[in-house]
């Protein structure tokens, strides 16, 4: 029984022994286990970081490539693009496309805006009317026997025809007959010709012989030559002014000369001398017979080539640059060139480049000039003929324009050599073809606000208000600079609500505001028994608010911020006088500031 137990505890013992080697056993494999586990799991992590970072370089590579093959790829959908501010990347007649530099896209189409762009939707309503009225003294009532009053005009043709108009009137408040004007040969264009090779002489004096007597020569003062009096007035001398200054000289002396005489008539006048202001401007001074048939022609290829087209007044020469201070990116030599030129006028003071064209005195550059005509809604396929003289750097300046707007014309593109031969020599009968070429255009765009841009603005809203453009520069200036950070239909947008006022619709400028050759208020009527939409608008609204809405309210519905009163200062005589009194010096340097 002993031996049985003892065998028993025995096997016992080994099967426990044994279960206790299998538990140490499994703890042991688990272990391994484990550990190996986590060593597969070090090992994948580690792979798997390496592959991440392969994935991340590959994939950095290919970005690259991306946008690389994006920058030096032209859209397949672009058409015209903001171009380079350094034009000469345009040779000869190839056209660049593209731009580096830029980001925004200029489409081909000036989009539909949903107006007429062509035609002033409110000219309907309005008319000229420059009639005396019956309390307006006819010439052989009022001129007094021997007293001649004589003008000696000053600068180019348009600002000698402002001094025209008002020796007209002048005439009329002396009492005095007017001998037909001297235009000014000795100034910057040095042309010689008279008033009989520019304008219709026997025309003047007849169509005006109601209003003022007019002579073509000083007669002779029993037998012997008159030797008047020259004199010069301040400027902008009213009716009295001239009473007071000129009359009694011309009393005494009976012949007086009024020299440089522009501008020497007051804006404001009574209302009969402002209609006789129009009837001079619109009706009496008639180019002659040579040059308005080939202005007419000239007219007539522009519509064989388009049934509508604009004319652009660019305004981009050299003088008138370095005139008005303005810098464009030029560098060194650009300020060399203008401060040359500048130097001209030893009365101007030192210019403030920045303050001049954040002033909206600086003319738009030919691609500033597409771009808002573009953003305006004028599409690719507009004609343009360009009324210029020589333009600052040519071609090189003209190519971003001409890429805009590829019907591109002037003179002397569409009339012969031969055409233009008896006129090549004389700046004043070319600029007169300009002129009349300007007038008939469906849409004219001035590029700032000198003699030429004025005298046509008012006579396009004498007769039927037909657009004229004229760029809000200072606010298109900020657009210009800051082109490139918006889209374009942002930049058109923008583009669109500045030029509100500034498109040559009626009653933009207040009756008696800016320059009367340019706003002849005291001209224009109303059509009786029509409204014009302000009006009824206003009507409206005064309906519902039971508010009276004021006369200035109806006459300018939309706010107008008004340039500087300019003139082109640089036709003057390249030298003043050396010795100018304390009034003639506040004169001129009013006469240069403006």
């Amino acid at each position: 029984m002993l031996m049985l137990k003892n065998l028993k505890q025995l096997i016992f013992s080994v099967e426990m022994k044994k279960k206790k080697r299998e538990r140490n056993n499994n703890n042991i494999l688990l272990q391994a286990s484990n550990e190996l586990f986590i060593g597969l799991n070090v090992i994948l992590w580690r792979k798997r970081h390496r592959l991440f970072s392969l994935i991340s370089a590959v994939s950095g590579c290919l970005l690259l490539l991306l946008f690389a093959f994006s920058v030096f790829t032209p859209p397949p959908t672009a058409t015209d693009h903001f171009l380079s501010h350094h034009p000469s990347a345009v040779k000869k007649t190839e056209v660049v496309e593209s731009n580096f530099d830029m980001v925004l896209q200029v489409p081909a189409s000036g989009g539909t805006l949903g107006r007429d762009l062509w035609s002033s939707s409110q000219s309907k309503f309005y008319y000229g009317c420059s009639n005396a009225s019956k309390s307006f003294q006819s010439a052989d009532m009022k001129t007094h026997p021997n007293r001649y009053l004589m003008i000696a005009t000053s600068g180019g043709l348009n600002q000698q025809r402002t001094g025209i108009i008002d020796a007209v009137v002048v005439a009329y408040i002396l009492n005095a007959t007017l001998v037909i004007p001297k235009l000014d040969q000795h100034s910057y264009w040095k042309d010689t010709s008279g008033f009989a090779e520019i304008f219709n002489v026997d025309w003047f004096i007849s169509s005006l012989s109601r209003d003022v007597e007019i002579i073509k020569e000083l007669p002779r003062n029993e037998g012997k030559a008159w030797i008047p009096r020259s004199m010069r007035v301040p400027r902008k001398c009213n009716s009295k002014c001239y009473q007071i200054r000129v009359l009694p000289v011309l009393n005494k002396k009976h012949a007086v000369e009024l020299t440089k005489f522009d501008y020497r008539l007051s804006n404001r006048l009574e209302t009969d001398l402002q209609k006789l202001r129009c009837r001079v401007n619109y009706q009496a001074l008639r180019f002659t017979d040579s040059i308005l048939e080939l202005g007419k022609i000239l007219v007539e290829r522009m519509r064989m080539k388009a049934k509508q087209f604009i004319a652009l007044h660019l305004r981009f020469e050299p003088d008138m640059l370095a005139f008005s201070g303005c810098y464009y990116g030029g560098g060194e030599k650009e300020r060399g060139e203008l401060g040359a030129i500048r130097k001209r006028w030893k009365t101007l003071h030192v210019s403030n480049p920045e303050k001049v064209r954040r002033h909206g005195r600086c003319p738009l550059t030919p691609e500033e000039v597409g771009l808002m005509l573009r953003a305006l809604g004028f599409g690719s396929d507009v004609h343009i003929y360009v009324a210029s003289g020589e333009v600052y750097r040519g071609e090189e300046t003209l190519a971003p324009l001409k890429a805009l707007f590829p019907n591109f014309h002037s003179k002397e593109t569409i009339a012969t050599k031969e055409e233009l031969a008896p006129f090549s020599s004389f700046s004043g009968r070319m600029a007169a073809l300009d002129y009349i070429v300007c007038d008939e255009s469906d849409v004219f765009v001035t590029n700032n606000n000198g003699n030429m841009a004025r005298i046509l603005a008012g006579r396009r809203r004498y007769f039927g208000h037909k657009p004229t453009i004229r760029p809000n520069a200072k606010k298109l200036y900020k657009l210009f600079l800051d082109r490139n950070n918006m889209t374009w239909d942002e930049f058109a947008s923008k583009v669109r609500t500045y030029q509100i006022g500034f498109m040559g619709e009626p009653k933009e400028v207040k009756p008696g505001k800016g320059e009367f050759h340019e706003n002849p208020d005291s001209c224009i009527c109303q059509a009786n028994g029509l409204k014009t939409p302000q009006e009824d608008d206003e009507n409206s609204k005064e309906r519902k608010e039971g508010a009276e809405v004021s006369d200035e309210q109806q006459q300018q519905p939309q706010p107008l911020e008004e340039d500087p009163d300019w003139t082109d200062i640089f036709y003057l005589d390249k030298e003043l006088p050396d010795v100018i009194t304390k009034q003639e010096h506040t004169e001129v340097e009013g006469f240069f500031s403006d």
